[in-house]
């Protein structure tokens, strides 16, 4: 029962990344985002993959596992994630160029990590992704605020609950092992997929309502997902 649980949270999370990221992209034009949500899919497809061949730590596919989640952990869902909801509480376009460079921040930041590959904890970097997930739950409490002030209370609600699990699945990621978990932390992986699915749907439900409102009052010109709604 635990590894279907497993299997469907992984299916869960990759649906949500590669669905709710293509939309980002199509229809807002937010390559930050979008791709963004497209890697986290892209990471729990190898990793769901790594899974079902047994899970061998010394196979190529944990490695790449293990980048994607430096790449996420340290970058893509704080740094990233920051840059591309600014577009819609500060009306923040960035260049081309800073795309790129967040990325390749990113990518840096994921083979970096790479070294402290293993089984046991590494202090250093496990503080590290404790204080950049603590770095951005503080902006995303100021983006539920913005939501909550237009009255989208429903995604604003969302928000905040899906903020305050994925700052609890940070914590418990490397300090706090939930009792009684098997040796491949099957528990943790039930709800820390299921929990990252959960962001990727309500970020964007939130993201298209801070948008819609924007349009609405003006503060943002209509872009190409009327036409894509109508199509």
């Amino acid at each position: 029962m635990k590894e279907l649980l497993f299997m469907l949270a992984d299916l869960w999370m990759i649906f949500a990344g590669f669905f709710f990221g293509w939309k980002l992209i199509r229809r807002y034009g937010n390559y930050l985002l979008g791709l963004e949500w497209i890697i986290v899919a892209t990471s729990g497809s190898n990793f769901l993959v790594w899974s079902l061949l047994g899970g061998d730590p010394g196979s190529v596919l944990y490695d790449i596992a293990y980048f994607f989640d430096a790449f996420s952990r340290s970058v893509g869902i704080t740094l990233i994630l920051v840059m591309g909801l600014m577009r819609v509480t500060h009306r923040y376009k960035p260049t081309v160029a800073a795309d790129i460079g967040a990325f390749a921040l990113a990518i840096a930041a994921g083979l970096y990590l790479q070294q402290f590959r293993g089984h046991e904890v590494h202090v250093g970097p496990a503080t590290f992704y404790v204080i950049v997930n603590a770095l951005t739950t503080l902006f995303l409490a100021y983006f539920v605020r913005r939501l909550w002030k237009i009255r989208a209370k429903g995604p604003a609600i969302g928000a905040a609950l899906a903020t305050a699990a994925a700052t609890a699945i940070a914590v418990t990621y490397d300090f706090f092992p939930i009792p009684g978990d098997d040796e491949y932390r099957t528990t943790f992986y039930i709800l820390a997929l299921t929990t990252w699915g959960f962001q990727l749907f309500v970020y964007f439900v939130a993201y298209r309502a801070l948008h819609n409102h924007n349009v609405a009052t003006g503060v943002e010109p209509a872009g190409n997902e009327q036409r894509v709604a109508r199509a």
